[in-house]
């Protein structure tokens, strides 16, 4: 093991340039956010925001209404695909409640990188 050594002053100018890039990357991803479409959200984010059960999701991806991701046991389904349901009817649900699910989304997933 090499050990190198620095001084104080130089390891925290470094360490506030590491610092000040860390902010670029950050404000960059949330300003070249993903389209809202684009987004991938669970089922349990789904049933709860559209206000619609888990049987009724389960439904419509073993009818091949909806396509979906599994990664780890778990669904996911891109917004726009759920959109995309909404408006030709197949799920009975309003705007204001897909709204909401990618609102609730995108604080759930700010949260999650800040505890990070």
């Amino acid at each position: 093991m090499e050990v190198i050594t620095i001084e104080s002053k130089a390891f925290k100018e470094l360490q506030t340039k590491i610092n000040t890039i860390a902010n670029y990357i950050t404000a960059q991803q949330e300003v070249a956010s993903l389209d809202d479409d684009e987004i991938w959200v669970d089922s349990y984010e789904v049933c709860t925001f559209l206000k619609i059960s888990e049987r009724t999701l389960q439904r419509l991806r073993s009818n091949g209404e909806i396509s979906y991701s599994k990664i780890r046991g778990r669904n996911y389904y891109k917004i726009g695909e759920i959109r995309r349901l909404i408006e030709s009817r197949i799920i009975k649900s309003n705007h204001e409640f897909m709204q909401d699910l990618i609102t609730n989304h995108k604080l759930h997933v700010k949260e999650r990188r800040n505890t990070k």
